[in-house]
């Protein structure tokens, strides 16, 4: 690995370190408040962090299998929350095997299949399938259901994947995908942070009683300032570009997270499943990236590639 990014991944491991003795202090300073909710996400993002590291760090098939992986375990949660019909075993084998092409793409950086394969073909293909079963009972309410996890878990996940095999230096990739997941993570953080200590109005108290307004502003502030302090570092991104990303991950990631809590409300579920004991599933903790890291990359690749 290149010098820079081995610094790169030892800030990373530190914001986690600071993070978890912030947690502790605070915890020590108000024992009346429960931050077993912080420890949990911030432990969790121990597990996260140390997965991601593995995956920038590794030869190129070991690195997008780790990722493809992510994607077949993301997809599989998805899919046990969901209802689906008895007679849809084919569509969701074949939903499965949509995870090892679409990576495929990347693998030999096939860019304009990459960004087509899952929205238009796969979008094409499995009600086609569907429909060949001859089971019109909520064929409309499955196939949008099962097309829907496919986008989330697969296509949006597989562009942080992407990022590893964009020109340039060896180690360009890699820090860009440190710089997206630590800023996810700190933007995540930030606002359970700013909320915790100053929250008084509710964003959307329906689907997520605890984000606050306080929680979402503290929270876009932080994420932009660590984006316009990391910007220069880990990315081609100027000082201003730097700050805009910084608010795009910001409060898209508060998006994804509120989108993730609306999907498991209606479903009837407080957790997306029990991959992380005591903090969910997988689901629970990728829910911000399933919106930060598409959007991330094709800003970055309108503006630099």
């Amino acid at each position: 690995m290149s010098p820079i990014l081995i610094r790169a991944l030892i800030i990373m491991f530190a914001l986690l370190i600071v993070a978890s003795i912030t947690i502790r202090v605070m915890a020590l300073r108000s024992p009346e408040r429960d931050w077993t909710e912080l420890r949990q996400r911030i432990n969790t993002w121990w597990w996260i962090v140390i997965v991601f590291a593995l995956a920038i760090s590794t030869p190129r098939a070991i690195s997008l299998t780790i990722f493809a992986i992510i994607s077949f375990l993301a997809l599989k949660e998805y899919l046990t929350l969901i209802p689906t019909r008895r007679t849809d075993h084919m569509p969701l084998l074949w939903a499965y095997i949509a995870i090892p092409i679409q990576y495929y793409w990347i693998g030999i950086e096939w860019y304009s299949m990459f960004l087509v394969f899952i929205p238009v073909y796969v979008f094409l293909f499995l009600p086609m399938r569907m429909v060949l079963i001859g089971n019109n009972k909520d064929f409309l309410h499955s196939a949008s259901m099962l097309h829907w996890g496919v986008m989330t878990t697969v296509f949006a996940i597989s562009h942080v994947a992407y990022l590893t095999v964009l020109p340039g230096k060896p180690e360009t990739g890699p820090l860009l995908v440190i710089f997206l997941v630590v800023l996810t993570e700190c933007n995540d953080i930030a606002q359970y942070l700013w909320g915790k200590s100053f929250g008084r109005i509710k964003v959307i108290p329906k689907v997520s009683p605890n984000k606050t307004l306080e929680g979402l502003v503290g929270g876009v502030i932080t994420t932009m300032f660590l984006a316009w302090l990391l910007g220069g570092v880990l990315t081609p991104l100027s000082g201003w570009e730097s700050v805009l990303v910084g608010l795009l991950i910001g409060v898209t990631g508060f998006i994804g997270d509120v989108v993730m809590s609306a999907v498991k409300r209606d479903i009837g579920v407080k957790d997306s499943g029990k991959l992380l004991p005591g903090h969910g599933g997988i689901l629970d903790r990728l829910d911000s990236l399933i919106y930060t890291a598409p959007l991330f990359f094709h800003v970055l690749y309108y503006l630099h590639y």
